[in-house]
């Protein structure tokens, strides 16, 4: 089978991580694979929303370890392995305004960890424990955990996550906003999908814009932040779910909207 596996149903596209017998740590061509489906979700009509998750018993433990000794690379080789290679993903999601979800099915270590802080929301289950893990192998983040995590938890406790690379458990981590939601185990898959097909079948223009104010707010002023709502606001309003939505609103009902 593929170590990486990609399917869509319902609007729903899946990317699973395929290594179970290695916890799902990735390789370079999983990265690749990634990225694409990544890509190829961004570039399809019929996918509202990307879940990402690991097959077995681990989301994902990072970088396979035991290949990084192989070889005598240089130091330039290094970074544009990074850059080319484990970089692709989190440059790929920031061109992706679809919702993404990380379903943390169970242990998310080092890059895993940072592959799970990237994605827009994240759900775990409640065996589910995470850990930062670089500086136990005396590397530094090498995929984005330093911009990511600060960002949800704030410097001070991203420095402690990173300096001690100590393991939290999923009620910690929901504690510190890293999580949005702790479910158990067995109920994890349709929590996940339950949520996803909520956002797949919503009014696909302003959940996407929605994204895009809230990303774009982090780096913006005020005064040009608003005047970047104000640009989408008259833009949904022509929309045939607005129109949609406030029939139902009138009448009382359920919304209809068409979900992509």
């Amino acid at each position: 089978m593929s170590d990486l596996l990609y399917e869509k149903k319902d609007r729903i596209a899946t990317i699973t991580l395929n290594r179970p017998d290695k916890l799902n740590a990735f390789t370079g061509p999983m990265i690749e694979a990634w990225a694409k489906s990544l890509a190829d979700a961004q570039a399809d009509p019929d996918v509202n929303v990307v879940i990402v998750t690991g097959s077995g018993r681990a989301f994902c433990a990072g970088g396979d370890v035991a290949r990084m000794g192989q070889g005598e690379p240089t130091q330039l080789d290094h970074k544009n392995n990074l850059w080319e290679g484990v970089h692709r993903v989190p440059k790929t999601l920031e061109t992706l305004d679809k919702p993404v979800i990380a379903m943390v099915n169970g242990l998310a270590v080092g890059a895993g960890m940072g592959m799970t802080v990237m994605c827009d929301v994240r759900f775990a289950a409640a065996s589910a424990r995470f850990s930062t893990g670089y500086v136990r192998v005396g590397l530094v983040p090498g995929d984005g955990d330093t911009y990511f995590l600060p960002r949800l938890v704030g410097p001070a406790k991203a420095l402690e996550l990173l300096w001690t690379a100590d393991f939290i458990e999923a009620p910690e981590a929901l504690r510190l906003g890293i999580v949005q939601r702790v479910v158990p185990d067995a109920e994890l898959r349709d929590a996940t999908y339950a949520f996803a097909r909520q956002i797949a079948d919503g009014p696909q223009v302003p959940i996407r814009m929605i994204k895009r104010l809230v990303y774009q707010s982090m780096k913006l002023d005020l005064r040009t932040h608003l005047d970047l709502v104000s640009s989408h606001m008259a833009i949904v309003r022509q929309t045939a779910d607005h129109k949609e939505g406030v029939a139902a609103f009138t009448e009382k009902r359920a919304p209809k909207f068409q979900g992509r």
